[in-house]
């Protein structure tokens, strides 16, 4: 691997540091407001916690993928090499024939 792909692996996962950021910033601000306005106005139903578990799932998933906790990468590798492979196998075979 050369440094030029390398900067670049460095660089896409920054980015994905930075959009999982800014999407918890978000997450937060707005079930922030949802709960003040849910307490406020209605505060014998609790509504508020539908969002804030339903897009927290999203938040934590994002998280896990951004933090490389499952490594998608490896994954994602060894499915291009396997993919690669049989591709190369039947142009081999094409070629024989």
């Amino acid at each position: 691997m050369d440094d030029q792909q390398i900067y670049q692996q460095a660089k896409e996962r920054a980015e994905g540091k930075i959009h999982f950021y800014i999407h918890l910033a978000v997450y937060l601000i707005v079930n922030l407001m949802l709960m003040a306005i849910n307490l406020k106005t209605s505060p014998e139903s609790l509504w508020f916690l539908w969002p804030l578990f339903g897009w927290g799932l999203g938040v934590v998933l994002h998280g896990l993928k951004v933090l490389d906790v499952f490594n998608f990468s490896r994954v994602k590798k060894q499915m291009i090499e396997k993919e690669l492979a049989k591709e190369k196998f039947k142009k081999q075979r094409d070629e024989n024939k």
